[in-house]
């Protein structure tokens, strides 16, 4: 398979070069640095010899490894994602390698006593002996999903050097934008023109998912009346202490800390505030389409109940839907998950299917016409400071695509 340090320098080209998106920009892709990683891997899909490779105006990057059997095969593509997420600073990444993991706590800056510990973090023990890259404790890492790259690149790389492995044609794709939710918005399904396809955007090593949360994204804006506070008595209107009502009177236990497996929440991930004027935005996710259709309504009518007990309209929603669960589109298409759990087998690897709490270019894609389960990409804490990836899992998951384009072909020979 692909020589490990080889890995090891193309995954950390990739996460050096910043490609934070924007939530707030109206382009695609949403910043301008995307362009400079974006540009770059075009080049060296060309250079390990893959054909028909493009870029569009927003970036979208498509290629092609032609067949290299004489009967029919389906065509299966690959994709993943090249932005990093806003939540987290992306620049200036300077990854830090971990030869032989021993199992203890890893001091990922001395000088801010930031540590990377399995007292925190128990999924460290599960990599003793192995290789990990981490941060260096003021920066994402940026697997989520350059992890991902490397791996379809590293696959491709080695298909082409290896042409007595038989395969299909296989397309790869690769976005913008996924993690503000806009990944799959311009791809174009029709120019791609796989039967299915899979993302390797999972986190560790023999996840395989096919199904994800509904989610939609509520912004709930309070208003308020602002007077001297020496004269306020009934006067001032707080719109932060309304806001204060308004989030209390949610399910305190249905929220990401208090959830897990199927199980939904309503998420305030940003507030902003001032006597005046105070902006709430929440997620709302749940596994089950009723349940999420109640989730909605239930954000609606608590507004709805302080208007009237205010006996004005001081609240108002707005909540629009992002995804959906890509189960229903799955299912009719079992197989396609079937050929990956035994191409992980193959591997060594026993399969983890479970749903995805979240969700990933692939939900889009399979309501678009492209099912597209997810695959582990090997990657573990992403967002954040203590991300990190054993490369002995990025390994196995370039195993695992080439595994899965031989059962491809060996299944229509």
């Amino acid at each position: 398979m692909i020589q490990k340090q080889h890995l090891i320098d193309r995954f950390i080209r990739y996460v050096t070069v910043d490609t934070e998106s924007d939530p707030e920009s109206k382009t695609t892709p949403s910043s301008e640095k995307q362009w400079d990683l974006a540009n770059a891997l075009v080049e060296e899909l060309k250079q390990i010899g893959l054909k028909d490779v493009t870029i569009d105006e927003n970036a979208y990057i498509m290629a092609t490894l032609p067949s290299n059997v004489s009967h029919e095969v389906p065509v299966i593509g690959f994709i993943s994602h090249f932005d990093t997420t806003p939540d987290f600073t992306g620049a200036n990444v300077s990854p830090q390698i971990i030869e032989n993991y021993d199992g203890k706590d890893i001091v990922l800056n001395e000088a801010e006593n930031i540590i990377l510990s399995p007292s925190d973090f128990d999924d460290l023990l599960l990599y003793k002996g192995q290789t990990l890259i981490t941060t260096d404790g003021t920066t994402l890492l940026g697997a989520d999903d350059k992890a991902g790259l490397a791996e379809i690149i590293s696959a491709m790389e080695y298909l082409i050097k290896h042409p007595e492995l038989k395969h299909g044609a296989i397309r790869i794709g690769f976005t913008p934008d996924e993690e503000i939710g806009r990944g799959a918005h311009k791809f174009d399904v029709e120019k791609f023109g796989a039967s299915w396809a899979y993302t390797m955007d999972g986190s560790q090593i023999g996840e395989l998912e096919f199904e994800n949360f509904n989610a939609a994204g509520a912004e709930i804006t309070i208003k308020g009346k602002i007077v001297h506070p020496g004269y306020a008595k009934g006067k001032m209107i707080n719109s932060m202490y309304i806001a204060t009502e308004f989030i209390n009177s949610l399910p305190r236990m249905e929220t990401p800390e208090c959830t897990e497996g199927r199980q939904g929440f309503f998420h305030l991930h940003n507030m902003k505030g001032e006597v005046d004027s105070t902006k709430l935005q929440y997620i709302i996710r749940d596994h089950d389409r009723s349940q999420f259709e109640v989730r909605k309504e239930i954000i609606q009518k608590l507004a709805d109940d302080l208007n009237n007990q205010y006996e004005k309209e001081i609240i108002s929603v707005v909540i629009k839907d992002q995804y959906f669960n890509m189960r229903e589109k799955i299912e009719p298409v079992m197989h396609i998950v079937d050929i990956a759990e035994e191409a992980m087998e193959m591997a060594g690897i026993k399969a983890m299917i479970k749903p995805i709490r979240g969700g990933t270019d692939g939900s889009q894609l399979s309501f678009m016409g492209l099912p597209c389960p997810n695959i582990f990409a090997g990657g573990h804490n992403f967002h954040g400071r203590f991300e990190y990836v054993p490369v002995e899992s990025m390994l196995k998951a370039i195993e695992v695509i080439v595994n899965i384009t031989q059962l491809v072909a060996k299944e229509k020979a």
